[in-house]
């Protein structure tokens, strides 16, 4: 069963900065794409950014165009998210998201993290 663990939520000022991190707990296959989420108090999740197997990356919630960088390892099938520039209204847990081929002509499957709190204080 894969597991996604993530690392390095935590509290901050409002402009400072976190670094997230999030590997895969088992040998995969494959890895198609990978990037996080962000759920707000009584919202659904939402998709971040995201960054595929070729390096692509998406940054699909434009509120954090320019201050969160995503990057990853294929080779250690991990994921970070570095976020700069931090507001009290990106507040949320942050969700590691990834798309995984668990063996050879398996499927695609969308897995996610349990997430970690992120609070940035005015």
């Amino acid at each position: 069963q894969v597991q996604l663990v993530e690392s390095g939520g935590g509290l901050v000022q409002a402009g400072g900065s976190l670094r997230l991190s999030c590997a895969a707990s088992v040998s995969i296959f494959r890895v198609n794409m990978m990037g996080w989420y962000r759920q707000f108090p009584g919202k659904q999740r939402g998709l971040v950014a995201t960054i595929s197997e070729t390096g692509t990356t998406n940054y699909v919630d434009s509120v954090v165009k320019g201050r969160f960088t995503v990057s990853g390892d294929n080779a250690k099938n991990t994921v970070d998210l570095q976020m700069i520039s931090l507001r009290p209204e990106d507040t949320a847990v942050y969700l590691c998201y990834a798309v995984i081929q668990s063996r050879a002509y398996g499927p695609l499957v969308a897995y996610w993290g349990p997430g970690t709190q992120v609070t940035v204080s005015s």
